[in-house]
């Protein structure tokens, strides 16, 4: 295998520019629920994100991935440390963006309705609202499927619904929780180029959680690699492929397969060496 330098390189500092968001030692603990158990979540995590930039997070599951995501976006908030977002402490609202893994599309409203929905609560006037609807229904290919109910969609359409509907309030920071995994292979990759189309188009900052290093790859400018629970960040590596990577051969090229195998050694060994995770009970126990 090639020098994983000459591929991929971690990265110590924030990338260029100024940071868009800033995390700084952040911590969070949990209690089980209808239990004392404490459960720490995340420990002394740090992370700059510069704007125009396109951030995967990818480690073992339980890690605090989409722990992390929340706390970015405000929902929650954390124990120790700090999140800044345009170096304000970060609160839901139309310019925070969040796509979850399931669609979250109201049943009983069309498919306009679903994506003006983030709009219509934030009062933005209808004439607006209604050119954006447009817009983004057509960026994704659903313009034909405007009064369509949720249940008439396939799940890559319901997936295209729910990226408009987080894409039209036109968010600085578009969050995403692994929002491709409930879709079927073939249409998750057409996904994946068609976000990386969108985001070509309005180049805000993406934060995306995966637990596919292909698709962390293919996507991000620098991939994050968690460790194991308590989650911290063990490196941030540079993505060095050109873009635009809407040619499914980028996947064939040496940079590609040398970085995959590197994050990918990287995942297990953790989760091997990891006492909390089920790998390493079964193998302790002999059952592996």
């Amino acid at each position: 295998m090639r020098d994983i330098e000459s591929v991929a390189i971690p990265s110590k500092a924030a990338a260029t520019g100024p940071a868009k968001i800033t995390i700084r030692g952040v911590g969070k603990t949990f209690r089980r629920p209808r239990s004392e158990q404490i459960v720490e979540a995340l420990k002394g995590v740090s992370l700059d994100v510069a704007d125009h930039t396109f951030i995967s997070l990818v480690g073992p599951s339980g890690c605090g991935k989409t722990t992390l995501l929340r706390m970015v976006n405000g929902l929650i908030k954390p124990d120790a440390g700090e999140i800044l977002v345009n170096g304000k402490a970060p609160e839901p609202g139309p310019d925070m963006g969040f796509v979850f893994q399931s669609f979250r599309l109201i049943p009983w409203e069309s498919v306009r309705a679903n994506v003006a929905f983030v709009m219509r609560i934030n009062h933005l006037p209808k004439a607006e609202r209604d050119e954006r609807v447009d817009r983004y229904l057509s960026l994704v290919g659903l313009a034909k499927f405007a009064n369509s109910f949720p249940n008439e969609l396939s799940g890559g359409m319901k997936q295209r619904v729910a990226l408009a509907r987080a894409l039209a309030p036109e968010p600085q920071v578009l969050l995403m929780d692994e929002p491709f995994a409930s879709i079927d292979a073939q249409t998750r990759e057409l996904m994946q180029f068609e976000l990386m189309r969108l985001w070509s188009i309005n180049k805000g900052v993406v934060i995306f959680v995966t637990h596919s290093v292909d698709e962390a790859i293919v996507l991000a400018d620098r991939v994050v690699l968690m460790g194991p629970r308590p989650g911290r960040i063990i490196e941030v590596v540079d993505v060095n492929l050109p873009r635009p990577r809407w040619d499914y051969d980028v996947r064939a090229r040496p940079e590609f397969i040398d970085l995959r195998n590197y994050l990918w050694n990287q995942i297990r060994s953790m989760v091997i060496s990891d006492p909390n995770s089920d790998f390493f009970q079964r193998q302790a126990s002999g059952r592996a």
